[in-house]
């Protein structure tokens, strides 16, 4: 007969992504054992595998989780009714405001998804690959000429954008929203008109 599920089994779950989100982060996935994420949860080693059967398992929740929420938020945008330039500056505040209070899980997506097995490696990456397929196709639409002809041109711009972004999430995480919101504009700006359009 099966355990039956605790009624703040989710509550604890996400608590427990939480706190091993920040022990990934900070101490590195390799050196964080499922007994330290235990401990500092507040339970014992045996729960903690009621949840997870692995540090792995543990990993990809925590990514799953973090990444599929961010594509669903920034590609569920309703962008009807505003012109290409509109809808890209939409997208950059979106994604900056989700960056809020993600630290960790952000931080830990580099490392940990070349840590997990290739089938959860594609399914994280899908999600990655929708958002930069969703900035694509706005970038594509501002300016139809210039990428029409070099592909290669159309994803350096696309990956400028969210490498802008992300410098802005390793430089200033703690920023408010009058912060997030005022650079996004910035990088609006820099990517429809260069330096000029600032």
């Amino acid at each position: 007969m099966s355990r039956p599920i605790a009624k703040d089994h989710d509550a604890k779950r996400v608590h427990i992504l939480q706190i091993a989100a920040r022990l990934f982060a900070e101490q590195g996935y390799a050196r964080a054992s499922m007994s330290h994420v235990a401990k500092e949860c507040g339970i014992s080693k045996a729960n903690i595998y009621h949840y997870y059967t692995s540090k792995d398992a543990l990993l990809f929740d925590i990514l799953d989780t973090y990444l599929s929420a961010l594509r669903d938020r920034i590609t569920g945008l309703d962008l009807d009714g505003l012109d290409p330039p509109e809808q890209l500056g939409r997208i950059v505040v979106e994604t900056l405001l989700s960056y809020e209070g993600m630290d960790h899980e952000h931080k830990i997506q580099t490392e940990g998804i070349p840590l997990l097995p290739e089938d959860q490696q594609r399914v994280l990456k899908s999600y990655q690959r929708d958002l930069v397929i969703q900035m694509s196709d706005v970038v594509t639409n501002i300016a139809p000429d210039v990428f029409a002809e070099d592909p290669r041109k159309l994803r350096a711009t696309v990956m400028s954008v969210f490498g802008m972004l992300n410098w802005f999430y390793m430089w200033n995480s703690r920023a408010d929203q009058e912060a997030r919101d005022e650079y996004a504009k910035l990088v609006t700006r820099l990517t429809l008109a260069g330096v000029h359009g600032l």
